[in-house]
């Protein structure tokens, strides 16, 4: 067997169904009693109630997290917790209330109890994205780990399956690039690999029967698994683009992973052959026409144009993509990135890409 190093984040999940009446109980077991909860604008009724329920425990409510985590909004948070002498934050929603959570903790090393109402995975690595001035970093640091990960089933049965589509690609992702990253090992892989055959294999059903609650837990473990595989071996290519893609144009998170990974995994199986190795597992030619053709049906975004993007704009999200250097198994020249993007904005069938 090859040399590998593993290394696990401390980390408290609690898994099952109706696991956010524990709330209360986690944010004792913290040491804490002045919650700061935070969301989105547009939280579901679910959201509201668990607000309700913690009583006294919730000090304030932050309800204006946005995608990308933006530095603006960031501050008004952090003057909200100041000013109500918060103990504790309280994330409750998907990918915008985690990176909020984070970004405070970043700051004042607050503990983090996280409540995923989608399927992002980020709530359980070390990695914060933000944005300033349309343009999107990222770094990692141990004082955004989440202290507690409570992961309740009956919170995804409402999210639009859009919504599920979109965010299951985006936890994919990080399975996907585990495979790949500079720090993979076998441990993790095995990780990757179960999430993504669960994904593959659990979409469908949610499209069909959004209320399917074994699904639905299929889902919600397979996002765990790939918050997993990115918080131990980080990103590479795909994580770069479609931070850039965000970040510089306002993209929606989500579905910009969901248009990218395709192509990106193509782009990397000319070097890792174990990519479309897997892809055989899923009964297709290759993992990038797998994962394509399940989004496909799931009337996932398949294009670049679909989601917002302007074809004018790719040469400069190109230039951005290769403004900073990262891992990748694969190296890309300028003009590698451009026609990978031109491909992603037709949504064009990986298979038919010369890359």
């Amino acid at each position: 067997m090859n040399e590998f190093t593993y290394s696990a984040n401390e980390i408290r999940a609690l898994f099952g169904s109706g696991t956010r009446k524990q709330l209360s109980d986690e944010i004792a077991f913290l040491g804490a009693c002045r919650a700061m909860v935070i969301t989105s604008s547009n939280s579901r009724e679910t959201i509201k109630q668990i607000i309700v329920e913690l009583g006294d425990l919730c000090i304030t409510h932050f309800n204006g997290a946005e995608m990308h985590t933006p530095i603006d909004v960031t501050q008004k948070a952090l003057s909200l917790a100041k000013e109500h002498k918060i103990d504790c934050l309280v994330a409750i929603g998907g990918g915008s209330a985690t990176g909020l959570a984070k970004a405070i903790a970043l700051r004042t090393d607050l503990p983090q109890i996280i409540l995923p109402t989608t399927y992002a995975g980020s709530e359980l690595t070390p990695i914060i994205g933000e944005t300033e001035n349309g343009l999107k970093s990222t770094q990692s640091s141990k004082k955004v780990l989440a202290e507690t990960v409570i992961y309740d089933t009956d919170l995804t049965v409402s999210l639009p399956v859009m919504q599920s589509v979109t965010s299951a690609i985006n936890a994919m992702a990080h399975a996907v690039e585990a495979l790949y990253a500079e720090h993979e090992n076998p441990i993790i892989s095995a990780h990757a690999e179960q999430a993504i055959i669960t994904f593959y294999n659990t979409l469908p059903k949610i499209c069909v029967n959004p209320q399917d609650i074994t699904a639905r837990t299929d889902a919600l473990y397979a996002c765990f698994l790939s918050g997993l595989c990115l918080g131990s071996v980080g990103m590479a290519l795909h994580h770069k683009l479609c931070h850039s893609l965000g970040g510089g144009f306002g993209l929606p998170h989500a579905a910009t992973h969901c248009v990218v990974l395709p192509h990106v995994i193509q782009f990397n199986a000319h070097v890792r052959p174990e990519l479309n190795q897997l892809g055989n597992r899923l009964h297709s030619s290759s993992l990038a026409f797998a994962i394509f053709e399940l989004i496909r049906a799931c009337n996932g975004p398949t294009s670049l144009q679909e989601i917002g993007m302007k074809e004018t704009d790719l040469d400069t999200a190109a230039s951005l993509a290769m403004s900073n250097s990262y891992y990748n198994p694969r190296s890309a020249t300028y003009d590698d990135i451009r026609e990978l993007l031109q491909n992603a904005y037709s949504g064009i069938a990986p298979d038919a890409c010369l890359i």
